[in-house]
């Protein structure tokens, strides 16, 4: 019997806090995704209960990058630089909030959980639909737009890490 107390003393299982627990769901979700360049997941809940869950994928009916490749067009910045953006999915933020749309449910107060900080459009949507909090896993190269907005509209960022991604091909 004591042999056996030993052995569940030493277990090292670490039960993942709220954040960590809903980040690993938005990271579940990113496997549905269809577009390879951006295999993100997201997660809206609210009061530790998950509400919606969305990913990078096609419009329904519509082909999805993974099957008929990607649909890409080019951005001209400011500065001079071009990059490439495949357009062909809705973003998992999106995506999410389009469920909540679908089944009526209320956004206001939620927090939301996302690979990368959300582009302008989807940041956009998070002010407008009120939501509260976004936790994200990591930068986006091009996200200090929405981090201003986010900061100019009282809505609470934060990050698992300051590590930026970028896109193969960009």
């Amino acid at each position: 019997m004591e042999e056996n107390r030993k052995e569940i003393d030493k277990d090292p299982f670490q039960r993942p806090s709220w954040d960590e627990y809903f980040m690993e769901l938005a990271n579940a979700a990113a496997k549905r995704a269809t577009c390879d360049r951006g295999r993100s997941g997201c997660v809206i809940v609210k009061d530790k209960q998950l509400l919606v869950t969305g990913y990078v994928g096609s419009p329904v009916g519509l082909p999805h990058c993974d099957e008929v490749g990607h649909l890409f067009k080019k951005t001209y910045h400011e500065d001079g630089t071009i990059t490439n953006h495949c357009v062909r999915t809705v973003h998992a933020e999106q995506n999410a909030i389009c469920q909540a749309a679908k089944r009526g449910i209320a956004l206001e107060g939620a927090t939301l959980y996302c690979r990368m900080t959300p582009c302008r459009t989807c940041a956009m949507l998070i002010i407008n639909c009120g939501i509260k909090r976004v936790v994200c896993q990591q930068k986006y190269h091009a996200g200090e737009e929405s981090e201003q907005m986010f900061k100019e509209a009282g809505i609470q960022l934060e990050f698992f890490n300051e590590e930026v991604l970028k896109y193969k091909n960009q």
